[in-house]
């Protein structure tokens, strides 16, 4: 009987081991809510930002997936409208790059702020952690609604307590080798400089 009884709490053991070594294993799941740069315009299939990312992390030791919620010239009211449907996959974390194609329509950036600020909210509400990704507007568009604009970002990353990336396009930008033949998307070098250089920020974001 007694014989017995320790094989049943081995048993009972293994399967609480087994079931929480399941629990460690199962991959963290980032929302990665954003436009063009996010879904992979022009890009050979296996290249955009998010299966780039999904890739570093795992080299990093970290499972996680990351979902493409990007489409090719959304706006933020765009991406303010399919929130709860992006949503409905339940993220751990979220990664929103927003706004420029606001500033590329001239958009207000009033109006901008207020449509990530909503989003931002909505994150919140629902227990999602969020790396906000910042954007900067063209030069042209005037000192006023680039100072306007520019603010969005880092006011909106104080506020709610963010993780920050300034700049998407960071070391991108303006580098016609890291660049597609339109100059505004980065190619699969490109991107590959994105997530290298956000890559830490996104580990902090999945330590939270």
């Amino acid at each position: 009987m007694t014989r017995l009884f320790r094989n049943l709490i081995s048993t009972v053991l293994l399967l609480i081991m087994a079931t929480a070594g399941q629990a460690q294993e199962k991959p963290v799941k980032i929302l990665a809510l954003g436009t063009s740069l996010t879904q992979g315009y022009g890009l050979p299939p296996g290249t955009e930002f998010t299966v780039q990312l999904q890739a570093a992390l795992k080299r990093a030791g970290i499972a996680a997936t990351v979902i493409n919620a990007g489409v090719s010239g959304d706006t933020s009211a765009g991406g303010l409208a399919r929130l709860d449907w992006s949503l409905a996959d339940k993220p751990d974390a979220a990664i929103i790059e927003l706004g420029s194609n606001d500033m590329l329509r001239g958009l207000p950036p009033a109006q901008t702020e207020k449509n990530l600020r909503a989003i931002l909210t909505r994150l919140k509400a629902a227990k999602v952690k969020v790396l906000l990704t910042g954007m900067k507007a063209q030069r042209n568009l005037g000192a006023d609604y680039v100072k306007s604009f520019d603010g969005i970002y880092p006011r909106l990353a104080k506020e709610f307590g963010l993780l920050f990336y300034p700049f998407m396009l960071d070391g991108v930008a303006l580098h016609p080798k890291l660049n597609q033949a339109d100059g505004i998307h980065p190619n699969p070098q490109g991107v590959k400089v994105i997530v290298a250089r956000m890559l830490p920020l996104v580990k902090k974001l999945v330590g939270r």
